[in-house]
């Protein structure tokens, strides 16, 4: 029993360089249970070491080395499994052979057992899918205490002589045990900590930026300007407690909300030099008041003493920052600091959702037009011949083909939006319809149905009118005989429902064809998901069905 007192000193050492390794980003690994190769060497290098000093720590007795080298391989093996774990013993194992001592052997058997039944446990709860049990503090010291008793075997059986063996096991026995064991579980207690603290930080910060994402969605939709940031300032400081929040664009603030309000007034220009910092090389700036002085930029009486900017990402550059303030009487938490770079990300990720919403309506109006630009006059010289040709004949009809002619470009030229009700995109089709049917004569029939309540449904402009175009040039215009255009808008379930029959078409349309691509454009550019189908009946119809969720486009 008078080796537990040295061995306890051991261990303490070699617990406090694991408490101060532990500070380091190389600990970081150990409590991932990571299977990329890299971390597997990580942990390989760093418990061949452990074992290695825990030799060198050792106390000589009877001609060995009483020793802490059992707490490297044993946590080796279960933070690293089978393989790593065997690797770690032999590697510890090797190094005491290399020492000699009449039980060198047995020493380099019982290290490479003890790194190898660690990772059998490994391996054990992870096939169980309870990888948290393997940071179980308890679980490692009986652990300790079953490969300890192993090792005292393995040397009675491999040393020699036997009566020095015996000897030498009697008098290291319970030291060896009680102190391998309680440091193995110590240092898994770090390990625990470590893995537990990050995670409970990572937790909580998400939790907070989905909450504050959450009471923030749609408030930038009309932009990143003064009325919004202000709304924004008072949900994070809500949020994350601090003192103040501010919100600024590249040259002024946006917004300021909490102690400090009353000299940090909206609209005054930036003049803080972390702020600008922040701009300038978009990089997140932290004044703790200690290790970075931290001094308003505005007046030496206020009570602010600390400060985070974050800056927010546009598409191209820096638009402004985040900044997060605490009093000179209190410091900075790092959840505050963690919580800060996450709620920029957030933010910054909606102003670019934004953007790209504004860009895509843009494009779709972009689209709109050039097909307005190129579909019109073709459309508007068939159907001025078309008026010539019915003058001399019917001037009752040649000027009802005008009235129609005229609303279908009123409707075209008076549209301000992206996006028209179905009522509208219905009377446009109406006006086409009938001009068409001027044109065909007895070959064209068509028929129109818009169901109920779906009237003032929105719907992107000249999508149906194009698919009605389709049928009419793939259709009556290349059957002889011609045939009949039916349009129907129906609700089924919780998605709007077109459907478009053309009795004429003979031959299947393709269904990558400019004009249907171009309907499907016209839906993904204002963000939209549609289906759009196509199904032929040889000698019957073909038909064009076309979804989308009710009540998505304003």
């Amino acid at each position: 029993m008078q080796l537990v007192l040295p061995l306890f000193q051991q261990m303490s050492v070699y617990l406090l360089i694991v408490y101060v390794f532990s500070k380091t980003p190389l600990f970081r690994p150990l409590a991932s249970l990571s299977s990329w190769p890299i971390h597997k060497l990580m942990v390989y290098a760093i418990f061949s070491g452990f074992c290695i000093m825990g030799t060198y720590f050792g106390q000589q007795n009877l001609g060995a080395i009483a020793n802490t080298r059992a707490i490297g391989a044993i946590l080796g093996g279960l933070l690293g499994g089978p393989f790593v774990g065997t690797a770690v013993g032999f590697t510890g194992g090797m190094h005491r052979f290399s020492m000699g001592g009449f039980t060198d052997l047995a020493c380099a058997i019982s290290t490479t057992w003890e790194g190898f039944l660690g990772g059998l446990v490994h391996a054990f709860w992870q096939r169980c899918g309870q990888t948290e049990r393997i940071f179980n503090p308890w679980q490692v010291f009986f652990l300790g205490l079953f490969a300890e008793g192993c090792q005292m075997a393995i040397i009675l059986i491999v040393a020699h002589p036997s009566d020095q063996a015996k000897e030498l096991v009697e008098q290291i026995a319970l030291p060896m045990m009680l102190a391998n064991s309680i440091g193995a579980a110590l240092f898994m207690s770090f390990i625990r900590d470590a893995k537990f603290r990050a995670e409970e930080l990572a937790a909580t910060v998400s939790d907070r930026a989905l909450r504050i994402a959450r009471r923030c969605v749609g408030v930038l939709e009309q932009g990143f300007n003064a009325r919004s940031a202000a709304t924004i300032a008072e949900i994070v400081k809500d949020e994350t407690g601090v003192a103040a929040v501010a919100i600024t664009d590249r040259e002024q603030i946006l917004a300021f909300t909490g102690m400090g309000a009353d000299h940090h007034k909206v609209g005054r220009p930036i003049s803080s030099r972390i702020t600008l910092d922040a701009i300038r090389f978009n990089r997140v700036v932290f004044a703790d008041g200690l290790s970075t002085p931290y001094q308003c930029s505005i007046t030496t009486d206020c009570e602010l003493g600390s400060s985070l900017v974050v800056p927010l990402k546009g598409e191209k550059e820096v638009v402004g920052t985040i900044k997060l303030y605490e009093p000179k009487r209190k410091l900075f938490r790092n959840l505050n600091r963690s919580l800060g770079v996450g709620i920029a990300g957030v933010l910054s990720n909606q102003l670019l959702h934004d953007q790209l919403q504004a860009n895509r309506a843009l494009l779709a109006e972009a689209e709109l037009k050039a097909l307005e630009a190129k579909v019109n006059p073709h459309f508007l010289f068939n159907s001025l011949n078309t008026v010539a040709a019915v003058l001399r004949r019917d001037a009752k009809k040649a000027r009802e083909l005008i009235v129609h002619l005229a609303g279908f470009l009123r409707g075209n030229l008076g549209r301000h939006s992206v996006t028209v009700t179905l009522a509208e995109e219905f009377a446009h089709i109406d006006h086409y319809l009938a001009i068409e049917k001027v044109r065909f004569g007895e070959r064209l029939t068509y028929i129109e149905t818009l169901g109920p309540g779906l009237e003032g449904e929105k719907v992107p402009a000249l999508a149906i009118q194009t698919l009605v175009e389709n049928a009419i040039k793939h259709g009556i215009s290349q059957a002889e005989e011609g045939g009949q255009v039916s349009l129907e808008a129906r609700l089924d379930g919780n998605e709007v429902h077109i459907v478009i029959d053309d009795s004429a078409a003979r031959l299947p349309v393709k269904s990558d064809g400019l004009g249907l691509k171009l309907v499907r454009e016209r839906f993904a550019a204002l963000g939209v998901s549609c289906t759009l189908q196509l199904h032929h009946e040889p000698g019957l119809y073909t038909r064009a069905e076309l979804r989308w969720p009710r009540g998505v486009l304003s």
